[in-house]
């Protein structure tokens, strides 16, 4: 991508030093919808779900890509902006602020209300966020308590080496997902979908929660279309090939778990690339209704 000429956002947030080192070493995606959010479904929960049978929804709180239900925890006061330093530091600023253009335009003009941008909140190790404590291990959500926005920036590292997803678009990818949890949260589509999961089992809540990670990917995908004269050769690709790691298909079978469909909360890795590329090809964020679809 290239950002050289973009505005960084003033609503970052430098909690770094707050929680102290460690505290997991997986990127997480998103997390199911309901509550809080982070990009795709987050790889450890997902893991924990397969192996033990525990629904990653109940882990997160109903969150997807977020972190915790809306009731969860307490929002976090209010913050100076942070003191950028670093290209990552920079690049997570502009790549926010990309958004904050994008949504700012598209909110009127499709949906009809202004646009509430979110804080994003830089973290090491371990943050505590409205929905309640995070550590890095979850990778970067969202919170819909305080809808803020929670990024340890050791997941760019973890994102390249770990799932074989390099690239500047692909990490921006994941910042895209997580505010389009935001949009989600304040179009009042996560709430529906956490207050109905409350009232279904196991595999219903996990097949609700998928539906909501696809059309968070989808968000991305209408960013994406919006930005368009700022990708380079290559980046769609990066785009997609970060959504195919992130499939429950595909980290069920890496766990050296059997494929199991009900346990699934984002998506397999073809419905999460579908559903990003709808989004690229049409920038229309009525053309994003998982809910609606007879197939994802």
């Amino acid at each position: 991508m290239n950002l050289d000429d973009e505005e960084e956002s003033g609503n970052i947030i430098d909690r770094r030093g707050e929680g102290g080192a460690g505290g997991g070493g997986g990127f997480g995606l998103p997390i199911p919808i309901g509550g809080g959010m982070s990009l795709g479904t987050i790889a450890i929960l997902m893991v924990v779900g397969v192996v033990f049978g525990v629904n990653p929804l109940s882990l997160l709180g109903g969150a997807g890509g977020t972190v915790g239900g809306p009731g969860i925890g307490q929002p976090q006061p209010a913050q100076e902006r942070a003191a950028l330093t670093g290209d990552h530091d920079r690049f997570v600023a502009r790549v926010l602020g990309t958004t904050e253009r994008t949504w700012g335009e598209i909110f009127p003009a499709q949906l009809g209300q202004p646009y509430p941008a979110p804080k994003l909140n830089l973290f090491e190790g371990r943050v505590r966020s409205g929905c309640g404590p995070a550590n890095s291990g979850m990778g970067p959500f969202y919170c819909p308590a305080d809808r803020q926005v929670y990024l340890d920036t050791s997941f760019f590292d973890e994102l390249s080496r770990r799932f074989g997803a390099p690239g500047d678009f692909a990490a921006a990818y994941v910042i895209a997902h997580e505010v389009g949890h935001h949009v989600q949260t304040v179009l009042g589509i996560s709430d529906q979908v956490n207050r109905a999961s409350r009232s279904m089992d196991k595999a219903g809540a996990n097949a609700l929660s998928v539906r909501q990670e696809l059309q968070a990917d989808c968000l991305a995908g209408v960013w994406a279309h919006h930005n368009r004269d700022l990708l380079e050769p290559g980046d769609i690709e990066e785009g997609l090939r970060a959504a195919e790691a992130i499939g429950d298909d595909r980290l069920q079978a890496e766990a050296g778990q059997g494929i199991q469909p009900e346990a699934f909360t984002h998506g397999t890795s073809a419905q999460l690339m579908r559903w990003l590329r709808r989004g690229l090809d049409t920038g229309e964020v009525r053309a994003c209704d998982t809910f609606a679809a007879q197939s994802l």
